[in-house]
């Protein structure tokens, strides 16, 4: 429950953060008169988001066991894909993305008036649709792995608290350190991207396309099983295996190393920005 609530609040922000830079500057700008233009692209976002979900879910209810194992592991490399590109893209853009999204928005403004509208429709819908895009892969290989309640219920909270704390960020009442924020929940999306990876791999292989590298490293089935609450809760955190083979721990850790290298590799100077706020 918890991973998935933290993603969708992350997830939600990023949203809300888009939204709120985009409806101030209009308000700002004494171009309010087109703020329903935006919720147009947030809905639409939304629907192309939910139809995106839904559509996968169908289909891969329709495939054999082995076709389904695979399917389930494609879904979860798209995943980890994405979710590993949203934080080096969001730790790169955070100090200008509201320089960048000004940009945006005066060039839709640009248009001749019958334009405008329908301009800043598709710079909103092209925004939040990449976060609700990101969100349903992740949340289609969370929920591969859990069949309870817990992870719809924390998506859903996560949403809901984006929501409220997005509302209270346009409206000035809430201040949130968004650099912070956004560092420490990087970290822990890598952590979950790398259990997601070695998931993979088990995938993979329970679908007959990865035979390799299928030794156990480590066997803690008697010490913590997976099945206990501290094993839940590893495993639900950093994708903890009561008895992983080779290939897995080779992936989860390379992975790891790798990108939380890149993670706190001092960034280059970035000149002539906005920070966002």
């Amino acid at each position: 429950m918890l991973i998935p609530f933290l993603i969708m609040l992350r997830e939600g922000i990023e949203a809300a953060l888009i939204v709120g830079i985009v409806a101030s500057y209009l308000q700002q700008s004494g171009r309010g008169r087109l703020m329903p233009a935006v919720w147009v692209g947030v809905l639409l976002a939304a629907a192309l988001s939910l139809f995106v979900g839904a559509g996968l879910q169908l289909v891969a209810a329709e495939f054999p066991q082995k076709q389904q194992e695979l399917f389930e592991g494609v879904v979860g490399l798209i995943a980890v894909v994405m979710l590993t590109s949203m934080v080096f893209w969001m730790r790169k853009a955070a100090r200008s993305i509201k320089g960048q999204l000004h940009a945006s928005i005066d060039r839709a403004l640009a248009q001749e008036n019958g334009g405008q509208a329908w301009a800043l429709i598709g710079m909103v819908f092209l925004a939040v649709a990449r976060e609700g895009l990101e969100s349903v892969f992740f949340l289609l290989a969370i929920f591969q792995q859990s069949s309870g309640w817990e992870a719809p219920v924390g998506a859903l909270a996560g949403i809901a608290v984006s929501v409220v704390l997005g509302y209270g960020l346009y409206a000035g009442g809430v201040r949130l350190d968004l650099r912070r924020f956004f560092r420490y929940t990087g970290v822990f999306i890598l952590l979950v991207a790398a259990g997601l990876l070695a998931g993979v791999l088990r995938k993979l292989h329970e679908g007959g396309v990865w035979n390799h590298l299928q030794a156990v490293v480590f066997d803690m089935s008697e010490a913590l099983p997976m099945d206990s609450p501290v094993g839940a809760v590893l495993s639900g955190l950093l994708g903890y295996q009561a008895a992983p083979v080779t290939g897995e721990v080779i992936a989860y850790l390379a992975f790891l190393l790798v990108s939380l290298f890149l993670f706190f590799r001092p960034a280059a100077p970035v000149s002539g920005t906005v920070a966002a706020r």
